[in-house]
């Protein structure tokens, strides 16, 4: 179920040994449109963890038996609910407290006597930060394909005009095959780094940067700054990349791979293809168009030699694809 910005699709656990603190927090919460399920302690907490699979758990810390220390422990101990976030909830202040429900795993504290517009804006907050996490790549930490989607449909559905960079390495196959997948990622995080460090140099404040997986990036910008935010990626790839590559290599210009039949082959070092499609007219209607046109502009990129810049200019009167080198 898609849950994005929908508050009714947020399904909160809320632990406390005592009844009526567990009956306001179900009124403010459910007044709001979320979901509650509620435990009375910590051993039922843990058998409504796994079973409902909650997206939050406001947990508190004194309880008889499992107390919210422990609890919180446990949650993060079991690979099916490590991830569930939790916000504490105790009637204590003290620091030392507050540190040890942290180094427990716990994401947030919510300190009695609380507001219910501090409670909200708790709750809010890490399911917020919850969501970017699940929606994240692992290798980068920059926004996942969902994430992208989400993007790439808000400024369709807003008619905003924009630009999609669709980045990817060429010949990122056989350098992983030949260097291994150490390697391969370091290859993968530099093209990151690049990317984001150029989109923050170059671009605007709601400029977005996507990492689909693998080698392959996405840049959402304006039409304006589109070409010189690629063309500036490319220059840093080609003159940085050689940090990637042994001297031997460098010096031929090509690696050298023995095949199955072990003769050797020459593959061509590593370079980068970006396909870029504009909708300075916004006619686009789908990000699924966005992702047709984009790979259709990647494939002919990648059959061309070195580092380029693809594009499609989507305007008035013209084809529908109007591939530009």
């Amino acid at each position: 179920m898609e849950r994005s910005g929908r508050k009714q699709g947020y399904k909160i656990l809320v632990v406390d040994d005592e009844d009526h603190i567990r009956r306001i927090l179900k009124f403010q919460l459910e007044k709001h449109q979320y979901r509650v399920v509620e435990a009375e302690n910590g051993e039922i907490a843990l058998e409504l963890v796994r079973r409902e699979a909650p997206d939050l758990v406001i947990l508190d810390l004194m309880m008889p038996k499992l107390d919210g220390f422990e609890t919180c422990m446990r949650i993060r101990k079991n690979f099916q609910t490590a991830q569930i976030p939790i916000i504490m909830l105790t009637a204590k202040s003290e620091l030392p407290d507050k540190i040890k429900g942290l180094q427990d795993g716990a994401n947030d504290y919510l300190t009695k006597p609380y507001s219910n517009e501090e409670l909200l804006l708790r709750v809010r907050n890490v399911l917020e930060w919850s969501l970017k996490q699940k929606e994240a790549n692992p290798l980068t930490g920059l926004p996942g394909n969902r994430a992208i989607e989400k993007e790439l449909q808000r400024r369709i559905e807003n008619k905003e005009p924009f630009a999609f960079l669709y980045l990817d390495i060429d010949n990122f196959k056989p350098y992983n095959d030949h260097y291994g997948y150490q390697r391969g990622d370091e290859a993968i995080l530099f093209l990151a780094d690049i990317v984001t460090e150029s989109v923050n140099s170059l671009g605007g404040a709601n400029d977005f940067v996507g990492h689909i997986g693998g080698d392959d990036f996405v840049v959402i910008t304006s039409p304006a700054r589109a070409e010189f935010i690629s063309r500036h990626i490319i220059d840093e790839f080609d003159k940085g990349s050689l940090i990637l590559l042994n001297e031997e290599d460098i010096r031929r210009g090509y690696m050298e791979m023995r095949n199955r039949l072990g003769e050797i082959r020459r593959m061509p070092l590593m370079s980068l293809t970006v396909a870029l499609v504009m909708d300075e007219e916004t006619k686009l209607k789908h990000y699924a168009q966005v992702n047709d046109l984009a790979s259709e502009l990647k494939r002919y990129g990648k059959g061309l030699s070195g580092s380029d810049v693809v594009r499609e200019r989507r305007k008035a009167g013209e084809p529908a694809q109007n591939i530009e080198k």
